[in-house]
């Protein structure tokens, strides 16, 4: 029988084995008293089982409210616990109460945090994934291997004119930009309708790539209500777009995938809520398994941070999280990691050093709109910064060779 299987990182005052066993009984057959009807037979085929138990360290103090009984230590581990796919089919909504349900509630842990999923081969037959990927979503920016693609997003996040927002545009594609977005905040607001925006900004888009080849892509952001974002992922494909983003965690799984089977853009999914999910070390979920739950949604392009970011999130997280975006899962080739959050040319050195890829799409807001030389100057930097990485120069001879990056460094860095 195909099983589904979760990893968790967990804290638990109680014998680490009980503890996991409440998990597996919780999520599948059991409750916290034996009930009626439930036989060995239907055990053997519906419950979960604990499959593996990694101790890690104890601590004095728990991580979050729960049992907490006298004079005893927490004890922390990484559990693996499995469900037969009976249980749940290929409902991906009911996989995800089953493997980040109730769990979370149970009073036996001080801390648990769904870190990995792993799910049966079949998978591949019911789920087509992302319909452009890294690969796909780089060929319609028309940026060749070798290179990151290189981004930003229009500042200030609202309040710019359909008219102004286009003009920028004009002015990051003469400079040579890959790619622009909306930002996570910008649907359609009162000065700038959806619509006119699209409009203003295509046009510039579809005239640039007239007259040089190059077709800019542009994100816009289509989140909504379900009927509002088929209108306007109808709007962007008619306009000639090529890409559209969703707030993917606003939306939810099943209406994300209503837009990526579509398949006629590549998705960009916006994770804004994310530190809610994962900011505690023993609260939530982990990328890796956030991601495959996206990836099988067919999103094909994932924030992921970056390095040095302005956030809270550890360098270590985001390397992990570029790695997972280019593993490949159930068939499907790799998602386009998107390396953003505070982010200038001074960071591709490490991010490079510590990944050694340029298969993502690297993106600075203020560190290209804001740079000394303006936006022609902010791209400029970027493209230097990156160039000077993967030659293997360092920051400061890559500074001291290329008056745009220069300027950054003085500026940003």
């Amino acid at each position: 029988m195909e099983r589904i299987a979760a990893y968790y990182l967990i804290e638990t005052p109680y014998p680490v084995e009980d503890a996991a066993a409440v998990l597996a009984g919780e999520q599948s057959s059991g409750t916290f008293v034996a009930v009626p009807g439930e036989t060995a037979e239907l055990k053997t085929r519906f419950a979960a089982r604990v499959e593996q138990i990694e101790l890690l360290e104890e601590v004095s103090e728990p991580a979050l409210p729960g049992d907490t009984p006298a004079n005893t230590t927490f004890k922390r581990a990484r559990v693996k616990v499995s469900w037969p796919l009976d249980n749940v089919g290929y409902n991906i909504p009911a996989l995800i109460s089953t493997i980040q349900g109730n769990l979370y509630e149970l009073r036996q842990f001080t801390g648990l945090k769904l870190d990995d999923i792993e799910l049966p081969a079949t998978f591949t037959d019911r789920f087509r994934g992302p319909a452009f990927g890294l690969e796909g979503t780089m060929q319609l920016a028309g940026v060749t291997a070798g290179r990151p693609m290189i981004g930003t997003i229009i500042k200030p996040s609202v309040g710019l004119t359909p008219e102004y927002t286009a003009q920028l545009v004009k002015t990051l594609a003469e400079a040579g930009i890959d790619f622009v977005k909306d930002d996570e905040l910008m649907t359609s607001t009162a000065n700038s309708p959806f619509a006119a925006r699209v409009e203003k900004i295509m046009r510039v888009i579809n005239n640039f790539a007239d007259r040089t080849g190059k077709r800019v892509m542009y994100a816009f952001n289509i989140t909504g209500d379900l009927e509002t974002m088929e209108a306007n992922y109808d709007t962007v494909v008619k306009a000639g777009g090529t890409c559209a983003m969703v707030s993917i965690n606003s939306v939810g799984w099943s209406g994300v995938k209503r837009l990526c089977d579509r398949g006629a853009l590549s998705i960009h999914g916006h994770r804004n809520g994310w530190g809610m999910l994962n900011r505690h070390p023993l609260l939530g979920i982990n990328f890796p398994a956030y991601n495959k739950i996206w990836r099988l949604a067919g999103v094909d392009q994932m924030h992921v941070n970056g390095i040095k970011n302005k956030f809270w999130e550890s360098d270590d997280s985001v390397v992990r999280s570029i790695r997972s975006c280019h593993t490949p899962f159930i068939g499907n080739e790799s998602v386009l990691p998107v390396v953003s959050s505070g982010q200038w040319g001074g960071q591709a050195f490490e991010t490079y050093k510590r990944t050694k890829t340029t298969d993502l799409l690297y993106m600075a807001g203020g560190g290209i709109i804001a740079h000394p030389l303006g936006p022609e100057g902010g791209v400029r930097a970027l493209r230097q910064a990156w160039e000077s990485a993967v030659a293997g120069l360092t920051l400061e001879e890559a500074a001291a060779k290329h008056l745009e990056f220069g300027r950054s460094v003085e500026k940003f860095g």
